[in-house]
């Protein structure tokens, strides 16, 4: 039986990596992260499955150029040895258009054991 502690370490560190795909900005990186019939809610609209959220996410890196995502905050209401819950805070910074801009918001992720390894099913971002 795992324990809480090593869940979480293990699940932080998932995130951790997760956060390292996306800032590297290829979404090539980013795709093994996601479970093929996820559902991903972003402020400009919903997603499912990996061919819409592959688009969505391909289309912020090309919008926001040189973006850095930083999650804050990681807490998890839900954990389990199959299935958890984590809530966090997020910011992000980068060029629009020309200009520098930035952001923040909360997250809500939730993350199944697949294929032996952990996958989003489904990520809410709302700023």
């Amino acid at each position: 039986m795992t324990d809480r502690t090593s869940l979480e370490s293990e699940l932080a560190l998932f995130m951790g990596e997760y956060e390292l795909a996306n800032n590297s900005h290829d979404i090539e990186r980013v795709v093994p992260f996601i479970a093929e019939d996820a559902t991903y809610w972003f402020s400009d609209g919903s997603y499912r499955g990996i061919g819409e959220i592959r688009s969505a996410i391909e289309k912020t890196f090309a919008k926001i150029l040189d973006e850095v995502y930083e999650v804050r905050d990681l807490e998890w209401p839900v954990l389990t040895t199959d299935v958890a819950v984590c809530r966090y805070r997020f910011a992000w910074t980068g060029v629009v258009d020309g200009a520098l801009r930035s952001g923040q918001g909360r997250g809500t992720n939730l993350i199944v054991r697949q294929d032996g390894g952990w996958k989003m099913l489904h990520e809410h971002l709302s700023s």
